[in-house]
């Protein structure tokens, strides 16, 4: 089969979660035999470039250096893109093409493939197609969104705030029919996929309460990429402090300043707290963070290499993650089960789909640091409870065995009129 992949950015110019996604399943797909291509953007000027990875060949179309304002409105067109596009798909002839994110691409990509008569699945990492921002999250308060209104005045307002304006209502109107007409533009794009794929129920809902078309969605959890060499079996938990890990952005919508806040609720030696993540994307936020941590036991332990992910998580007792947003499927949660280990997480969004709790995990009101810090207490008191939610852990599906559901999904794809 010939494979295309369309992504928003691709490793290493950028590394994050659907970046790493593409780039492990195309090559994945290549290894079981099949041509795959990869098409991405980058910041630059210069022709279309074409590097063998991994037996994947990746297409770079330079887009210049853009602002945010510049990627946003590149949905209305980018003839550098459009061009670029027309001849990856030439040169690849592809059966199928897998669209993972469009942020910062031309509507005239997909219109392309309508053209060429060439059947598309699309895949929901977030929940761009209804808002600009991807997250449901606003600009202008941080707070939770149910998507556009029906006027679009309050996407007016996030696109202003992004933009670092004042976002009074008179001035959201002015931009709310930009909205409009990005939301125009998208709707027949998801219309027109012969597969979604939405890694939970919460994630195909909210997508359907924004209006679109959810009927050819169907539920599909990510894969994890095993450990190798399989870690060897937990030893019974010696007496000692809590060991908790947070794995993630370090930034306000992740809600690590809740988790702070409930760790330094605890005594001195009781928990230990190792906050792995990138202190220099939100630098201000990670200063107040540090300035927050009065507890012995917390430490900014930062970037978490790939070769380290497995050691680092085998030394811990339990993940956190403390959420303010609706994460669609964080990947870290599968890689967790993947190592045995329970998990203490918010209860808002698609995260009780994934996370059972009493069972292979504990949940908590989002944003309630007393809470958490109750439920902290009581792991770190009752090393019975830890065991007994580590027994619950399933081993999560293997990206082999999720990358066997893809072809799958393509071929019923292509099967389809």
């Amino acid at each position: 089969m010939r494979i295309l992949h369309l992504v928003h950015q691709f490793p290493p110019d950028h590394v994050a979660g659907i970046e790493v996604y593409t780039q492990t399943l195309a090559r994945r797909q290549a290894g079981a035999g099949h041509r795959v291509a990869v098409f991405a953007p980058v910041s630059r000027e210069g022709p279309l470039s074409v590097a063998e990875e991994s037996g994947v060949r990746v297409y770079r179309a330079a887009a210049g250096a853009r602002s945010a304002r510049q990627v946003f409105t590149s949905i209305f067109g980018h003839p550098a893109l459009d061009d670029a596009f027309e001849e990856v798909l030439a040169a690849e002839r592809p059966d199928i093409v897998h669209i993972q994110h469009l942020m910062g691409l031309p509507a005239g990509l997909v219109e392309a493939l309508n053209r060429g008569r060439i059947p598309y699945v699309l895949h929901l990492h977030d929940y761009w197609f209804g808002c600009a921002n991807g997250q449901l999250l606003t600009n202008y308060d941080e707070t939770l969104c149910d998507g556009p209104d029906a006027a679009w005045r309050n996407c007016g307002r996030c696109a202003l705030a992004r933009a670092g304006l004042p976002a009074p209502g008179p001035a959201a109107a002015l931009v709310a029919p930009t909205m409009a007409r990005r939301a125009a533009l998208l709707h027949p794009v998801f219309a027109g996929a012969r597969r979604v794929l939405s890694p939970t129920d919460f994630v195909r809902q909210a997508h359907r309460r924004m209006g679109l078309p959810v009927e050819r969605a169907i539920i599909f959890p990510h894969g994890t990429e095993p450990p190798d060499p399989p870690l060897p079996p937990r030893p019974e938990r010696a007496p000692g402090p809590l060991r908790l890990g947070y794995v993630g952005s370090l930034n306000r919508q992740k809600g690590v300043h809740v988790l702070i806040d409930a760790v330094n609720r605890m005594a001195d030696g009781a928990i230990r707290l190792a906050l792995y993540g990138n202190p220099d994307v939100f630098p201000d936020y990670v200063a107040a963070l540090k300035a927050r941590s009065t507890h012995p036991g917390i430490t900014f332990a930062g970037i978490l290499d790939r070769a380290d992910l497995w050691p680092r998580l085998a030394e811990l007792d339990a993940l956190v993650l403390p959420t303010l947003w609706y994460e669609a499927s964080p990947l870290v949660i599968g890689e967790a089960f993947a190592a045995g280990l329970p998990i203490v997480a918010s209860r808002i969004g698609a995260l009780p789909e994934l996370i059972r709790d009493g069972v292979d995990g504990l949940l908590f009101p989002p944003g309630d640091a007393s809470a958490l810090g109750d439920v902290l207490q009581s792991l770190a008191g009752r090393p019975d409870i830890v065991a007994a939610l580590r027994a619950g852990v399933r081993p999560p599906l293997t990206m082999a065995g999720h990358v066997a559901a893809i072809e799958a999904v393509y071929r019923e794809a292509l099967a389809l009129a």
